[in-house]
């Protein structure tokens, strides 16, 4: 089934249109959509199920929820300092976004609920505890975009609920930590799971994953004491110390993608790839600084450093434009041939690399941070020093031909550099600095909007800005929801931000 179209359930007779007004359709699959509905034929009552009107296969389901949660968003790299464009004002690069959709509750949340609904005809638990992880990874970033959001009352057009009430940034992050919870209790052995592009139906993995994804909802709440019932600290602990995290590259909780249609990787044939992005000076320099062959993983050379035949791995051959200054001046280092495009795997290799929602390096550093925090016991620096290396080992595993880029390196000797390594006598907030610094390295099309989260909760790395510009803490709520959800939209900006919605405005998590 194509990626634009919802894995829905039949309506039943006479109901169609407020069926598809509830699950928020486009306009071209409606339009489909209601013209095969109009065709009440005898193959369509053949098709039907008078004790079952809405049956769907978990593992069909479990297939498209993964294909969609695990796509590289490529906004994120714009405000995070990492790319810049050179053919007009890109609101993320220059932090003039606005608002932002709730797509999600129909092509994720909507799909997760129903693999757990068929999940339940079949006795299948581990259906349900995938569904409450996918639950809790859109709620999580929902979340963090807006604050307020639909919870409790979400997705439940089938029961009538189509205006539903706004909960508390608190009382939705203390919510998924519970449904997580619960789905680290159901996951099982025994259940059998198909359909997984993600972890090929291993049970142990997922799991895994889901103990993880704990832990990085707890960090991100670094600036609270509590979450709802929850002690963060002390939750946090409790499962580093008691719960399945993974352990390896292999553990990485991640889409691997294939040269087949709706399996590409997701920036492939991208045409602005090919043309108007490049890469920002300040991500280069953090490499170029340390002589981290990463870089040359990201970034192709400048025109001026491969007409001079410079060695892939000279670092001199590697610049980046500002990400401040105005689009026409970073487009002037085009024409003299200054600056460095993204590496070209990224849009020309169909399967590239994996792109990750929470991988063991991220782990790692999150581990890391916990420890430099009091939160748990153990070495910060184990973890930081674990992490880095996961991350090269990831390079080296799935990029084309490593050999070119990593010849000779040795990571250990990169761990001792002064730059990298890490000393538990430095100042708590020089070991954050470290931590987060080299975590952002690793954030290159991966982990989506991570990098940017912790940059605004934490302040590192030091994002450059324009003069008397901030960076937004958040989106505005879809237009959609003023037209058709009102009321509970501005209680909601009333109780959060006195009413009103703008991309400055703090919510509770940065509090």
């Amino acid at each position: 089934m194509k990626n634009n179209i919802n894995f829905i359930a039949k309506p039943k007779k006479g109901k169609t249109g407020q069926w598809l007004r509830s699950l928020g359709l486009k306009s071209a699959a409606f339009a489909g959509l209601m013209m095969l509905a109009s065709c009440e034929t005898d193959l369509d009552k053949i098709n039907e199920n008078p004790n079952d009107q809405a049956s769907v296969d978990p593992k069909v389901l479990l297939t498209y929820v993964s294909r969609n949660a695990f796509q590289v968003n490529g906004d994120n790299m714009y405000a995070s300092r990492m790319m810049i464009g050179t053919d007009g004002e890109n609101t993320y690069q220059y932090m003039k976004w606005n608002d932002a959709s709730f797509d999600v509750y129909t092509t994720g949340l909507l799909n997760a609920g129903k693999m757990m609904q068929e999940a339940d005809k079949i006795n299948n638990k581990n259906y349900n505890a995938i569904g409450k992880f996918y639950r809790a990874y859109y709620f999580f970033n929902l979340s963090l975009k807006f604050g307020s959001i639909p919870y409790t009352e979400a997705a439940k057009g089938e029961s009538g609920i189509t205006q539903p009430k706004y909960d508390t940034q608190e009382t939705v992050m203390a919510g998924i930590l519970s449904e997580l919870k619960e789905a680290n209790d159901l996951i099982n052995t025994t259940d059998k799971i198909e359909g997984d592009i993600v972890y090929n139906g291993d049970a142990t993995k997922w799991k895994k994953l889901i103990n993880s994804f704990r832990l990085k909802i707890l960090i991100t709440m670094s600036k609270k004491t509590t979450l709802g019932s929850y002690n963060i600290a002390t939750e946090f602990s409790s499962i580093a110390g008691s719960q399945s995290l993974m352990n390896s590259i292999s553990d990485n909780g991640e889409l691997k993608f294939a040269d087949a249609a709706d399996s590409r990787y997701t920036m492939f044939n991208n045409s602005g790839y090919g043309s108007s992005l490049y890469m920002a000076d300040y991500f280069i320099n953090l490499f170029k600084v340390r002589q981290d062959p990463r870089l040359f993983t990201f970034a192709a050379q400048t025109t001026a450093a491969k007409e001079a035949g410079k060695l892939i791995t000279d670092f001199t051959g590697y610049n980046g434009g500002d990400p401040t200054s105005p689009y026409s001046d970073n487009a002037a280092l085009i024409t003299a041939k200054n600056i460095s495009k993204v590496n070209d795997r990224f849009y020309k290799d169909p399967t590239n690399e994996p792109s990750s929602v929470l991988s063991y390096s991220e782990l790692e550093f999150i581990l890391a941070e916990a420890s430099a925090r009091g939160w748990i016991s153990g070495s910060a620096k184990a973890h930081y020093d674990n992490a880095i290396k996961a991350s090269f080992s990831f390079y080296q595993t799935y990029v084309k031909n490593p050999g070119s880029y990593f010849s000779g390196f040795d990571v250990n000797q990169y761990l001792a550099t002064p730059l990298v390594v890490y000393s538990d006598a430095d100042p708590v907030q020089a070991r954050l600095e470290k931590i987060m610094t080299q975590k952002y390295m690793t954030m290159f099309h991966q982990s989506q909007w991570t990098s940017y989260y912790d940059y605004l909760r934490t302040g590192y790395p030091n994002y450059p800005l324009q003069t008397g510009v901030s960076a937004p803490f958040r989106f505005r709520y879809p237009q959609a929801e003023y037209n058709y959800n009102g009321t509970n939209l501005k209680a909601a900006l009333a109780a959060q931000y006195g009413g009103n919605d703008n991309i400055n405005s703090k919510p509770w998590w940065l509090q």
